[in-house]
């Protein structure tokens, strides 16, 4: 991206940020993984193709969901209009629609990281799981595009295991012999859905194993993360975090330069 200008000495600062924090943290954790979701046995080669199919369906729900949010955060700020009355009203209303969802259906509300161990575990039907998801989609685009304080990163992670866990048990119920352990399209989701955004498949990539301690899951990973990236790309979906930098500079009266949007890594 031409607003961070990526060198070699960079790069290995990050590589040596990412192992030392990733030593620290399994000191003082006892070597346990981020999400505990359990261990996995590695993808049976005769289903990798279910991955391919699975990678291309997040490119499509990353470029539906990204265009969903980027256009509700602009009729967001048209009713705004610079007003701090409406900012407030509209945040308590939406706080208050947020709260009263949180008793009454928690798995649809806050970052998601709290559901993620139960879907993959398969502790909700299959309609179950496609409500979650759809009504997580709503909270989690209206609560971002409005100006709530918050992040876009743990939601998305949540949103892909709720898709990828109801993609891997309709594969369960329609390929019997294929032995399918639904968390691990689960996991891949996590992935997929976050690279298909953001574009960033070796992110998604190595973020996700880190985090999951699924690590001989990395064939599957990289198939979905992948098929979801270049799908995204050819439908002509831009990186969210791109756009959403641009249009801060634009805000600030400083025009983007002009980039092309392959995928970053």
């Amino acid at each position: 991206r031409p607003q961070f200008r990526y060198s070699l000495i960079s790069i290995k600062a990050v590589f040596i940020g990412v192992i030392m924090s990733s030593i620290v943290f399994q000191t003082f954790n006892s070597g346990a993984p981020i999400l505990d979701i359990g261990k996995y046995h590695a993808a049976p080669l005769n289903t990798l193709w279910l991955y391919l199919v699975l990678g291309m369906v997040f490119g499509v729900i990353g470029v539906m969901f990204n265009r969903f949010l980027l256009t509700m955060q602009t009729q967001f700020r048209r009713f705004y209009q610079d007003k701090t009355s409406r900012f407030v009203a509209t945040g308590g209303l939406i706080g208050g629609l947020c709260g009263i969802a949180g008793l009454y259906w928690p798995q649809v509300t806050g970052g998601g990281f709290a559901v993620i161990p139960d879907v993959a575990a398969l502790h909700y039907s299959l309609t179950g799981i496609l409500m979650i998801f759809l009504f997580r989609v709503l909270t989690t685009v209206i609560c971002f595009s409005s100006g709530a304080p918050g992040g876009i990163f743990a939601p998305t992670l949540a949103l892909g295991t709720l898709f990828g866990s109801f993609f891997g048990y309709a594969a369960m119920l329609l390929f019997p012999q294929y032995q399918i352990e639904p968390a691990t399209f689960a996991i891949a989701g996590m992935g997929a859905l976050f690279a298909a955004t953001v574009r960033a498949p070796l992110t998604g990539i190595v973020l996700v194993l880190e985090m999951t301690d699924n690590y001989q899951l990395i064939l599957p990973m990289i198939i979905t993360c992948l098929g979801a990236t270049l799908l995204a790309q050819y439908l002509g979906g831009r990186p969210l975090y791109s756009v959403l930098l641009e249009r801060i500079l634009m805000q600030n009266g400083t025009p983007p330069e002009k980039t092309g949007d392959a995928p970053r890594g």
